[in-house]
């Protein structure tokens, strides 16, 4: 490993006072101190770090320390933070209003830009979140079919509105919370959980319910139980599946869009599906989420069709500026290569320490996401991913943490890099990271 000395450009940690007492008021105003249960800590232990700022691929916390950033705000700041060409867009834009309430040019830019970028996308909806992109490609696609039950899979989570809080995974499996308290009987009974990764599962839940399923919503490439790819062969059954029992399928690129390929995980894998939901990467930092598919069900939507779906701030000009200037950035010649080149490296380097430390750990990347689990079995759905051992993974991210590295504080999160991440940051976090095994599991 020619990996630089952990005595490089980062400066010492040196506590955690301030973030230690925000946190302390923060817990009297909002419930859990946070206004995102995965922020708490609650997986790793401990009180959770408050950010001053970021710049390219690192992080200052409010006590002045200095991290290498993995959660990129979980996902949408592809090509970093505080990106010059993104805040003088924003800028720009809102020095002519935050907000209209009414059809803005930029909105039909973006919706222009994410049809030609994403191959299953003929019409777009722009929405505020990916919980409203899913929430609503289910609505459509029950108005659509005229069917009431939807697939999901066992330790995906597709945001929190009714339907999807069961079995979900991420922030649900963190806490321990395998269905959300609030989520009523008859809306659970519309929801149908299969494994992942699992052919014979999903055929016997359309042999079971098949007239009454409207769709199949999945992740193509996990990220909440941790990165899981799908088997060679399964994203094409499960289209196959669908098509033959007139259910559609929604893939929930939240996460995997423009993450996993510049295309998204449709193009990388050579499916086809009728709905995609998308946000993260497309507001570029900013509140953002969207739906589209194909013109037939699009048109359903209101005002086209007779499928209700409305939001005050949809097609927000700051966030369409954001995901324009974003996604203008990423689809430059040569730069999106390089971010998966250098993530190759970086995974390199981690399954390399392992290796070296005899530890028969399990690292799972595609794309730009990547996950350490802490088990010896091979990660390909949540039966497989509950056999880490969590304690040891709170260990180890607080050893990173230490070492100036911010990973995701659960080891059911995706860690995501992005065009910001140099040579230097990957060489660090790899040291870093040898160091940090050896300390928790006594190497």
């Amino acid at each position: 490993m020619n990996a630089r000395t952990m005595d490089s450009k980062l400066k010492q940690i040196k506590g955690t006072g301030k973030s230690e007492e925000l946190f302390a008021r923060a817990k009297e105003l909002m419930p859990g101190g946070v206004n995102s249960p995965v922020r708490s800590f609650r997986g790793v232990g401990g009180s959770p770090l408050f950010i001053a700022r970021g710049a390219g691929s690192h992080l200052w916390d409010v006590d002045g320390n200095e991290y290498i950033d993995y959660v990129g705000s979980w996902g949408p700041l592809i090509i970093g933070h505080s990106h010059p060409d993104v805040i003088a867009a924003v800028q720009r834009t809102a020095e002519n209003g935050t907000s209209f309430g009414a059809p803005n040019p930029l909105e039909v830019d973006l919706a222009e830009l994410v049809i030609k970028l994403v191959p299953g996308v003929e019409m777009v909806r722009m929405v505020n979140s990916g919980t409203e992109a899913t929430m609503s490609a289910l609505r459509l696609a029950r108005a659509y079919t005229g069917r009431n039950k939807i697939v999901k899979f066992i330790g995906c989570y597709h945001g929190h509105s009714d339907a999807l809080l069961i079995k979900a995974g991420s922030g649900a499996a963190t806490l321990g919370i395998p269905d959300s308290p609030g989520v009523t009987p008859s809306v659970a009974a519309t929801t149908i959980t299969v494994p992942f990764n699992d052919v014979p599962a999903l055929e016997a839940a359309f042999k079971a319910d098949g007239k009454d399923i409207a769709g199949v919503i999945i992740e193509p490439v996990v990220g909440n139980m941790g990165t899981v790819p799908p088997k060679p062969g399964y994203l094409e059954a499960v289209r196959r599946i669908t098509r033959d029992q007139g259910a559609l399928l929604i893939f929930d690129e939240v996460m995997t869009g423009f993450r996993v390929a510049l295309n998204c995980a449709q193009s990388l894998y050579n499916i086809d599906p009728d709905l995609t939901t998308l946000g993260k990467v497309i507001g570029g930092g900013l509140p953002v989420g969207a739906y589209g598919g194909k013109r037939k069900i699009m048109e359903m939507v209101a005002p086209a069709g007779p499928m209700y779906q409305a939001g005050t701030l949809s097609g927000n000009p700051l966030a369409m500026v954001a995901g324009l200037t974003t996604l203008g950035k990423l689809a430059e010649p040569g730069v999106f290569e390089g971010l998966m080149a250098r993530t190759d490296e970086l995974v390199g380097l981690l399954r390399e320490t392992l290796h070296r430390l005899k530890l028969n750990y399990q690292v799972n990347h595609v794309g730009a996401m990547f996950t350490l689990f802490f088990t010896d079995r091979p990660v390909w759905n949540w039966d497989d991913a509950a056999t880490c051992d969590t304690k040891r993974y709170a260990a180890f991210f607080h050893a990173m943490l230490r070492r100036g590295v911010y990973l995701a504080p659960s080891q059911f999160e995706a860690c995501f890099t992005g065009t910001a991440h140099s040579a230097e940051d990957i060489d660090h976090t790899a040291q870093a990271a040898h160091e940090a095994l050896k300390e928790v599991c006594g190497c």
